[in-house]
Order: structure tokens, then sequence, then C-alpha cells
């Protein structure tokens, strides 16, 4: 794509739960691998008393050993194919295959103009936009009678 003011752009990772509903969002830069803010991402979301899944699933990106080891060390089921050089690991297919959930959030974001077009240039004032769009799905999917 080309380099930015900032460098090769920017990432945006976003944790859902089951049904598709924005938790937590973290803006890297565009190098930075995502094994890097894994933990700052899932860190980031508390929903009442409960801070922390009883699994995660995630693509080929983030199956690295930190990650494994830092969900490990939580008891959280790690639900990551492995990568082509590594030692296959049993894999629960029917849950990975509910991680398009995630997906579609990042779909439906793509369709929030402000979002998908980024008038914000910088990473500070282009995160608060991201979270008036979650908050703005999160809106919806509470209001039973505008389902979209």
């Amino acid at each position: 794509m080309g380099r930015s003011r900032g460098g090769f752009g920017t990432k945006l990772h976003l944790v859902t739960d089951g049904g598709g509903v924005p938790l937590g969002t973290l803006v890297t830069a565009g190098q930075a691998h995502e094994s890097k803010s894994f933990a700052a991402l899932l860190d980031s979301v508390r929903i009442g008393r409960r801070s922390r899944p009883l699994a995660v699933a995630g693509d080929k990106g983030y199956s690295y050993l930190p990650v494994r080891t830092w969900l490990a060390e939580r008891g959280i089921k790690a639900i990551i194919p492995t990568r082509s050089n590594q030692r296959r690991l049993t894999l629960d297919r029917e849950q990975y295959r509910r991680r398009n959930v995630v997906e579609r959030c990042i779909g439906w974001l793509k369709e929030c103009r402000r979002v998908a077009t980024r008038y914000e240039k910088l990473a500070v004032h282009f995160l608060p936009m991201v979270k008036l769009a979650m908050i703005q799905r999160c809106l919806r999917l509470l209001d039973p009678s505008n389902r979209a």
C-alpha cells in the first residue's frame, strides 16, 4: 500500500463475544506483529467480575508460543490452528468455525463510513471513532426493533 507518516499504516485488533458484540479494540502500527499486542488486547476487556474468556479463537497469526503460554497460564483454551512449520496440535474445528463472528464484525465496521474512509490520520484520533462505532453496534443489538 505504501508508507504513511507513521510507517506502513495501522492494524485494528478486535475482540468480540460469541454473538458478535465488539468488546475491545486496539490499534497498532502496521508493521507490528499480531502476537505482540495479544495480551494487551485481551487485558482491555472486562465484563462484570469476569475478565477472562473460557476459550479464544484466532487465526494462524496468533499461533506463537508466547500467546499459547499466556493463554495456558490463565486456563483459557486456545482455538488457534498451527502454522505449517509447527508441530500439529488438535484443533476443535467446530469451535474454530465460529471465528467468523469476528470477521463479520470487522466487515460491519468497514461499512461505517467514518471508520472505513479513515478521515482521522492519527491513531489517537482513529481509535475513539472505532469505539464510537462499536458503541453504536452494541446499542443496535440491544434494541430489538432495530436489528441491522
